[in-house]
């Protein structure tokens, strides 16, 4: 049978799109952190900017040349990956701080408006919405040592929303609420839910039908993919009196029967997928794994916040092969895309380093970081912390988060697809460079 041109050519453009496909947070169910496409060594500059309304905390995604991420002016958007024309974007009730996930034609994702919605990937018309039973930031009273310490202080660095994850058809998410919830994808019925002790807005990661979720109540749950069931549970570090060093944000990676996770408690874990039994912990002098932990090649890549350090350990002991000393904190996850780790920074820098050696190749300043409003930043790039904080009374340490965040600080994780790397900024901007 002879086969027309034309067919042919429509068949490997929707193989090579298929193969670029990078559909979820962390680019896979396992939230390994490595995409299929290299980045580049050199950087010649930006290829184009989207702008929205709200800062950009949710991580782009792609499937069938188009963009997905979520934005703090509540919207949700597609974008054309080649040149950042609008396809459409859907208004929710609150802030998108989640990542989305796309599979079989549909956009899930949550909204601060307490819900999860799942939209078409197409023209972005509502399939069918969640509700869950609302949503909240973490809080304790004298959270960070701040004051007046009887009172209740909503925790300004829990950023994220948890984002979901995909897999055997069904959609998996934590929510404000203290729960783990499991809807069938196609229709958003309750599977499952499973309650915690308190916020979940890491993100689920899922391997050989079990789906692994920290919570900021210090666990790491294992939960049956099916039926919820606790399969094990692992607690990480408590700080009753300012709780500070507390909770799981970073969502956890999976690897080689292994799950890899950060915690506030100033650890890295390494964890038996199969018991939960402690393998090694790095410890990081009480400086905050906010970031997803990567896994390539046997290593295992992640940066922390105070102490704003870059490591590379090796998988099967923790032992630290790489430790390179960045500007600033660091809350956005790795992404490992070829012989490049990139890392973005809260001091508005995306970082590109050498996979091998971690030596800088490359840094991008976004606009905001550039104008440096106020003095935010030092001039090596550091945050000015005495004048950011003079007090941590009243809403002074709220005034100071907000100036840290308006620099065009990077949350979001970066994405690679044919050699472009994209992501979000607090200056409400989603970036695209070559």
């Amino acid at each position: 049978m002879k086969i027309a041109p034309a067919l042919v050519l429509a068949a490997c453009a929707l193989s090579a799109a298929a193969a670029q496909a990078q559909t979820m947070f962390r680019g896979d169910a396992a939230h390994t952190g490595v995409y299929r496409d290299a980045a580049p060594r050199t950087l010649k500059g930006v290829k184009w900017t989207f702008p929205t309304g709200g800062r950009i905390v949710s991580s782009p995604v792609h499937d069938r040349g188009t963009l997905y991420f979520g934005s703090d002016d509540g919207h949700l958007y597609a974008v054309v990956a080649a040149d950042g024309r609008q396809r459409w974007r859907r208004r929710t009730n609150g802030p998108v701080s989640s990542t989305p996930a796309v599979s079989g034609g549909i956009v899930h994702f949550a909204s601060y408006d307490g819900k999860l919605y799942a939209l078409d990937a197409s023209t972005g018309a509502q399939r069918w919405f969640f509700a869950t039973g609302g949503e909240r930031r973490f809080e304790a009273k004298g959270l960070h040592g701040l004051l007046p310490k009887n009172q209740t202080i909503a925790d300004p660095f829990d950023v994220f929303l948890s984002s979901p994850v995909v897999a055997e058809g069904i959609v998996y998410f934590g929510s404000g609420d203290g729960h783990v919830y499991a809807l069938d994808a196609a229709t958003g019925a309750l599977r499952w839910k499973y309650l915690t002790g308190d916020v979940v807005h890491a993100s689920p990661a899922y391997a050989n039908g079990v789906v692994y979720v920290g919570s900021w109540d210090s666990y790491l749950y294992a939960l049956d993919a099916k039926s919820g069931t606790l399969r094990w549970r692992f607690q990480g570090g408590t700080d009753p009196v300012i709780h500070n060093q507390v909770g799981f944000q970073s969502s956890p990676a999976i690897a080689e029967g292994v799950v890899y996770v950060g915690s506030r408690d100033s650890n890295l874990y390494a964890l038996d997928a199969a018991t939960g039994v402690e393998k090694w912990r790095f410890n990081n002098d009480g400086s905050w794994v906010i970031t997803s932990p990567a896994i390539v090649d046997g290593k295992v890549i992640f940066a922390t916040s105070d102490t704003s350090r870059y490591y590379v350990v090796d998988a099967k002991s923790g032992r630290a092969l790489v430790e390179q000393q960045g500007q600033a904190f660091v809350f956005a996850s790795p992404a490992v895309a070829g012989s490049v780790v990139l890392v973005g920074v809260l001091n508005g820098t995306l970082e590109a380093r050498d996979v091998a050696d971690g030596a800088l190749l490359w840094a991008f300043r976004t606009e905001a970081s550039k104008r440096n409003d106020g003095w935010t930043l030092t001039a090596d790039g550091a945050f000015n912390m005495p004048m950011l904080y003079p007090s941590n009374w009243g809403e002074a340490p709220i005034a100071a988060t907000v100036r840290q965040f308006g620099v065009g600080s990077i949350f979001s994780s970066p994405l690679v697809v044919a050699g472009v790397v994209y992501f979000g900024s607090s200056d409400g901007t989603l970036y695209a460079l070559e």
